[in-house]
């Protein structure tokens, strides 16, 4: 980590842990699968991220902060020539995607428990294609926006690991925080927004599954943006 970042005890981008106690089948699949599936990055990473799988992918995707998981188990499964790696600190959402992987036996998937900067800052160099960041915490209030993922930091880890080309995800049905993300990707020389028209940001990436919390947001009168931008 460079000295322009900040240092751990403020990097805070998450709030609650846990929340109401897991069912037995989902702590036993804690216990017994996720230590199997979680990075260590204890070691460096390999050289090929690709390598991180037990079989062969050809490409590799990092979803921060999947929440129930439903649409990482659904890329994975589409896609099982493609690895994924997911981020997500909160514990029962954690047991959620570990309980999905079981289900449907998808092995081209690794996951980190903790903060999603320690993945990027153990990355190497140009070695993702894709990251996802899917509604994540817009931190409505202004004393909290420096919680906010998207940052001109955290672009700066966006743009090292990933290849050029490669894209950055965005989705949102807050408004302020999708300007916020567009405003920060404007002013950063490595991204460029990719929309043409008004229906490249209002329209779902293609096999897109909505979620719960999409629904949600839809039956509440807000309508969501999927903002996709790429590195040069």
């Amino acid at each position: 980590m460079t000295d322009q970042h900040r240092n751990r005890s403020t990097e805070a981008f998450f709030g609650r842990r846990k929340g109401k106690p897991l069912r037995a089948l989902q702590a036993t699949h804690l216990e017994t699968v996720l230590p199997v599936l979680r990075l260590s990055l204890d070691s460096p990473a390999p050289n090929d991220i690709k390598a991180l799988f037990s079989h062969p992918v050809d490409r590799v995707r990092l979803e921060i902060g999947f929440g129930g998981g439903e649409h990482l188990i659904h890329r994975a499964v589409e896609s099982p020539a493609m690895g994924f790696i997911g981020v997500e600190p909160f514990v029962n959402s954690m047991a959620k995607l570990v309980g999905h992987i079981e289900e449907k036996g998808a092995r081209n998937i690794r996951l980190h428990d903790d903060d999603a900067t320690q993945v990027l800052d153990w990355l190497p160099d140009a070695s993702i294609d894709q990251i996802d960041l899917l509604y994540p915490d817009p931190w409505p209030k202004r004393k909290h926006w420096k919680r906010r993922f998207v940052s001109a930091v955290n672009l700066d880890r966006f743009a090292r690991v990933l290849k050029p080309g490669g894209t950055f995800c965005f989705a949102s049905d807050i408004d302020g925080y999708v300007n916020w993300t567009l405003s920060f990707c404007r002013d950063h020389a490595a991204f460029e927004w990719t929309a043409d028209n008004a229906s490249d940001w209002l329209t779902p990436y293609p096999g897109w599954p909505s979620t719960r919390y999409e629904a949600k947001a839809r039956r509440e009168g807000r309508k969501s943006a999927y903002l996709t931008f790429r590195r040069l």
